[in-house]
């Protein structure tokens, strides 16, 4: 899935939480969006699903106006919000079959799923009991149900030790080149281990948009932090 962002403005009150964004996202791209807390990387998040609507401007599909209101585009787009809100009561298996039966999948083979995102283990376990890293497996699994063609992971990473951010990352560069990916993210690494592309917003306005391979040592995350400092302070 290919969208542009053209000019898109939002304000709240007086302020512009985003002030004339222009950008396209690619179909097969991993891409992370970067940038310090009040930057806009949430209200551009909830813009691109559908949860709020821009002041300004307007998102293009085919140069057409893209309704992300519609149930087609909701159909066509996988969400997994940072705080990964989950039924505490119910088992892993039958959380996705309820999530499957959301999007009239049914009958419903959570199988294949399971096995992709490495949930077998857990399977028949609740989701209360589950780690940190199982609970991120788990908001994955749940957005990637539908097969989407545009997934937004916002701060997948967040509260995981290494083996489990190491695990997440192969699982999301796995999807790539079949889905486009946006990844929200203040882990400096993820940018370098997974992204093609990366996206920086300061004060509502997009500062950087650029390939990672335009960069040098991108494993360096020392060089990456400096670069990141001097793109937003």
């Amino acid at each position: 899935m290919t969208i542009k962002f053209e000019q898109i403005v939002k304000l709240y009150g007086a302020q512009k939480a985003l002030n004339e964004v222009d950008f396209s996202i690619e179909k097969g791209q991993i891409i992370g969006l970067l940038g310090p807390n009040g930057a806009g990387k949430s209200t551009l998040i909830k813009i691109l699903i559908g949860l709020l609507h821009p002041d300004g401007g307007q998102l293009l599909q085919n140069n057409t106006a893209l309704n992300t209101q519609s149930l087609d585009y909701k159909r066509r787009i996988g969400y997994l919000p940072e705080d990964n809100p989950l039924p505490q009561e119910l088992f892993v298996k039958e959380y996705l079959n309820q999530t499957a039966a959301l999007y009239a999948l049914n009958p419903y083979d959570s199988a294949p799923l399971i096995q992709r995102t490495g949930l077998s283990s857990v399977e028949h376990k609740k989701i209360g009991a589950l780690s940190k890293g199982f609970k991120q497996r788990l908001g994955l699994a749940a957005a990637l149900i539908h097969e989407p063609e545009l997934l937004v992971l916002d701060e997948p990473m967040t509260g995981l030790d290494p083996n489990q951010i190491q695990e997440i990352r192969k699982l999301i560069k796995s999807l790539s080149p079949k889905t486009t990916i946006l990844l929200s993210t203040h882990i400096l690494q993820d940018i370098s281990a997974i992204c093609d592309r990366i996206l920086v917003l300061n004060q509502g306005k997009l500062v950087k948009d650029l390939a990672l391979t335009e960069l040098e040592n991108t494993n360096d995350t020392t060089a990456l932090e400096a670069l990141f400092t001097q793109w937003t302070s």
